[in-house]
């Protein structure tokens, strides 16, 4: 598994709330950002953004992650949120959803277009159903708001490395970079919407090993309650992606009731596991 965030010391709320950012501040001559009026350091980029409309959610939020060690920076709408991702390039986002200006849907289907990094949308009852949108759109989980720090460190644990220093992964002939979100095949860039890339970055994590759905839809979505067909659809598409859209060697077989294993023939590279001839996988 991802070895957890390298951690700088983190953002603290203001006496009037939540601190903000101006992505227009000069940087200083050295080249790293200049400190905010609360004297927290901006040079770094942030583990996470949050975006959240009520500034006494997000005030406590923040503590509960600065007590936790996880450098956050905090707006109020989804249209700052996207200004600040640009801006700041934080290891993952987390949208209380309902999120005023741009909503919660809108602002992941764009992240994942112009800026991937994962997306986390977090809802109450009243929004459940912008939460789910955000999901189809690409967020990689769904979780409670009021924020629970015990629900989601673990998953940003698992979504990024603070430090910016996740190490390349190399299986077969795929090349993946975790810290970059970029992914090679052949050489030849591989474009994929964020979960898809995290779906291939735990199966290459995990090579040659079978893994249940119910692990995967866990590490991915934060939930075992997933849609049954959520999964098999992404596998399909990242197979054939690989398959069919770069020509991998490499492909992921589907073990009916129990999971799926990414394997590479031995002709990927020298030394590679040989695989057992057998039909193509149907799902």
């Amino acid at each position: 598994m991802p070895v957890s965030p390298s951690i700088s010391p983190p953002l603290r709320a203001s006496r009037e709330g939540v601190p903000r950012v101006n992505p227009d501040t000069p940087p200083h001559p050295s080249g790293t950002a200049r400190p905010e009026a609360n004297g927290a350091e901006t040079g770094k980029a942030p583990a996470l953004l949050l975006a959240e409309p009520d500034e006494k959610l997000a005030a406590r939020a923040m503590a509960r992650f600065a007590a936790a060690g996880v450098p956050v920076i905090a707006c109020q709408d989804g249209a700052e949120a996207l200004l600040q991702v640009g801006a700041r390039h934080p290891g993952a986002v987390l949208l209380g959803a309902p999120l005023p200006v741009v909503g919660a849907a809108e602002v992941t289907r764009l992240v994942g277009r112009l800026h991937p990094v994962p997306v986390i949308v977090a809802a109450g009852p009243d929004g459940a159903e912008e939460a789910t949108a955000a999901l189809a759109a690409g967020a990689v989980a769904y979780v409670a708001r009021p924020y629970r720090t015990e629900e989601i460190l673990p998953l940003l644990t698992g979504l990024t490395r603070g430090d910016g220093s996740a190490g390349m992964l190399v299986v077969g002939d795929i090349e993946l970079d975790p810290a970059g979100f970029h992914v090679h095949v052949r050489g030849r860039s591989l474009q994929l919407p964020v979960r898809e890339f995290m779906l291939l970055r735990y199966l290459m994590e995990h090579a040659n090993r079978l893994v249940s759905r119910s692990e995967l839809t866990q590490a991915l979505w934060g939930t075992d309650n997933l849609e049954s067909n959520t999964l098999t659809v992404h596998i399909r598409r990242v197979r054939n992606r690989l398959r069919e859209g770069a020509g991998s060697c490499c492909t992921i077989d589907a073990i009916r009731g129990m999971g799926y294993r990414l394997e590479c023939r031995s002709s990927c590279h020298p030394g590679s596991q040989t695989r057992a001839p057998g039909p193509a996988p149907t799902r």
